[in-house]
Parts: structure tokens; C-alpha cells; sequence
């Protein structure tokens, strides 16, 4: 097995080497915590790499050609329990999957500004289905329980708010883990992750995808957290009709309000976080409260249209060799020298496998 280690620059051949030519049938890509270093494929210099490249992930500059590969990789290997698919169910309470999931992450914030910003959001998306003669339902997940009632008797009028109510379940459940206090947050993570007990996101989750029209994410700060995008690519793969490459009449939007615009994307950013590509110097300041629609697989480069780094990824990347102009561009030129110049160490591992001759004389 060879192993090449994404988080040491030095000693990874992600953007020099063609992988197709190694010789060792199993590659270790050790150090790769989130969804951006597969995406580094996108710049070896190597056609043949680079075209696989962009056939498992599409191109950043066409966000429409970027396929759903987190979910329909979960679609195969997640499912929920049996315990945990009796919860959904209970909060269904025998009627249709919803239309639409809003996903709030307020951490206790009591401001009201992220939550008008979504009203708008989802009445867009609730205009779109129109069309239909049932009372569309909307399944809510946040963090801060708080906020359920308020948005309960905002949105009453246009359509069903459903919203699993851990304690009133675990009122009426005998399992010793669905309980109101099995497995809750530490203090310091209760503002981060919310007071509910941990088994409550599985719940959500598994709710919160089945959703069939649209996923809203929205926040207080971050908008498009991961477990906002995994649910919409789980909600996607679920509505995934045969012979289509896309899900059929499925969206996920991001909702931002006024405030979190103020300086253009800054304050959204982070290794793998949906609009990371977008904090840099092109995001427009002074914008109105946004719905924007967001791809299902994040961008991993800022060669995209309005894409654009901040200082720490341009920094970062240098250490890989990718020089880049303040606009984003990468200096093809500077990769090359770069390729050129360096020899990457060859780190294997010999696998011993069980011998399977006495199981195989029993």
C-alpha cells in the first residue's frame, strides 16, 4: 500500500504525480478531514489525473455540473436504525415526507434577523410549489428551541410546521437511549451544538432528508454548515429520479440576512465550509438579504467566476506550490516550476493478510 499524506505538502503528490502510473494496487490519501482534499485532483498537472477530476467532481466554474458524491455516497452506506426510523415516523405522524427543511443554526441567538431573512426564503420556495393542491409541510431542525414556536406562528398561514419534540417522544419511549437526558452535551457544547440530547441530530437528520423540494440553511453567523449540506445531499439523493443527472425540481438555497453581508462573504469561511471560495476580495459588500442557491458539493477552488481566496488560503497554498493572483487564478506557470523542482518521497506499507487455511479446512 502506498500512503501519501495530503496534510504534509512536502510529502504529498496530490497536484505533481500521476497516480494512474504508481504500481502499488491501494492508496492511502492520509490526511484528508474534509471535503476539500479530493478536490486538489482538479490541479495536477497531469491531463489524464485532471480529467478524472473532472468527471467525479465537476467543474468549479460550472457549479451545475458538480455531482451530489457525498449523497449518493450516503445513500448507500447510511441508514438509519430501527429505532431511529420509529422516531421519524412519530414525527410524520402519518402523513407525506415534507416539502421543504429549514435548518437554523442561531446558537441562543435571540436576534430575529437570520429567521426573517429564511421566512422569505422558504415562501420563495413554497411559491414554486404552487402548482399543488396539498398544504405544503415544512420540517424545522435548529439548535436553539426557542425559535420553534416563534416560526410555528410566522409561517402557520402558509404551510405545516412539523418539528421533532424530543421530550414529548421521550415521554411516551421506553428505550433507555431515546431519553430526554441520555447522552446530552457538556456545557461547553451546549451553545454550540444546542441543549437537545445527542441522538436527536440522528432524528433530525434522518427527517430533515427527506425532504422532497428544498433545504434552506440558515444562521446566525455560518451559514451552510456541514451538517446543513449533508442533509441537502442526502435529500437530493433520496429524490434522485433514474436516467436523470440531477434530482428532479430539488434546491438547496442559503439564506443570509443583510447583516452577514456587510463585507461581502468575509465572515464565511473555513476548510470545507460551503462559501469559503467566496470570502475573499471580489464578494460584494452591502448587500439585501439573499436565497441563493448553493451547490450540493462545495467548491475546492476559486478559479469560478466571483470566487475569490483570503490571505491565509493564498498562504497555505503556496506551501503547495499554487501561487495565486488576489483574483483567485491560479499561476499555471508557477505550478509547473514548481512540479519540476521537487522529488516526492515514496512511503509504502507491506499488508499482511490472515492466512485463511484453517478456517477454509474447517
Amino acid at each position: 500500500m502506498r500512503i501519501d499524506d495530503f496534510q504534509r505538502p512536502a510529502q504529498t503528490g496530490v497536484l505533481c504525480e500521476d497516480w494512474r502510473e504508481w504500481k502499488q494496487p491501494i492508496v492511502w490519501f492520509q490526511g484528508t478531514t474534509d471535503t476539500t482534499a479530493i478536490q486538489f485532483f482538479l490541479k495536477n498537472i497531469h491531463p489524464g489525473m485532471r480529467d478524472g477530476a473532472l468527471m467525479l467532481l465537476g467543474s468549479p466554474r460550472i457549479p451545475s455540473s458538480r455531482p451530489n458524491l457525498f449523497g449518493e455516497l450516503m445513500k448507500v452506506i447510511i441508514l438509519p436504525t430501527r429505532a431511529v426510523e420509529e422516531a421519524v415516523n412519530w414525527a410524520l405522524n402519518g402523513g407525506p415526507d415534507p416539502d421543504i427543511t429549514l435548518h437554523m443554526r442561531l446558537r441562543a441567538s435571540s436576534s430575529r434577523r437570520a429567521l426573517y431573512a429564511a421566512y422569505n426564503c422558504i415562501k420563495n420556495s413554497l411559491h414554486e410549489l404552487s402548482h399543488t393542491n396539498a398544504r405544503p409541510r415544512v420540517v424545522l431542525v435548529t439548535d436553539t428551541p426557542s425559535v420553534v414556536r416563534h416560526i410555528k406562528e410566522e409561517l402557520k398561514e402558509y404551510a405545516e410546521i412539523m418539528h421533532f419534540d424530543y421530550m414529548s417522544y421521550s415521554s411516551q419511549n421506553s428505550s433507555e437511549i431515546m431519553s430526554a437526558t441520555y447522552f446530552q452535551p457538556s456545557k461547553l457544547r451546549a451553545r454550540d451544538w444546542g441543549p437537545m440530547p445527542r441522538w436527536v441530530a440522528f432524528v433530525d437528520f434522518f427527517l430533515a432528508s427527506r425532504a422532497r423540494h428544498a433545504v434552506i440553511s440558515g444562521a446566525h453567523r455560518r451559514v451552510g454548515t456541514t451538517y446543513a449540506q449533508l442533509i441537502a445531499a442526502m435529500a437530493a439523493a433520496n429524490k434522485l429520479h433514474e436516467n436523470l443527472a440531477y434530482p428532479l425540481n430539488f434546491s438547496f438555497y442559503s439564506s443570509f440576512q443583510s447583516t452577514l453581508l456587510a463585507g461581502g462573504l468575509g465572515n464565511q469561511v473555513g476548510w470545507g465550509h460551503v462559501w469559503n471560495r467566496f470570502g475573499g476580495k471580489l464578494s460584494c459588500h452591502n448587500q439585501t438579504d439573499q436565497c441563493a442557491l448553493t451547490p450540493l458539493l462545495p467548491c475546492g477552488w476559486w478559479d469560478g467566476p466571483w470566487q475569490s481566496p483570503i490571505v491565509r488560503d493564498i498562504r497555505r497554498l503556496k506551501t503547495y506550490g499554487v501561487d495565486m493572483k488576489d483574483t483567485g487564478e491560479v499561476l499555471e506557470t508557477s505550478l509547473l516550476s514548481f512540479c519540476k523542482s521537487r522529488k516526492i518521497p515514496v512511503k509504502t506499507m507491506a499488508l499482511q493478510l490472515p492466512s485463511c487455511k484453517k478456517k477454509c479446512q474447517r
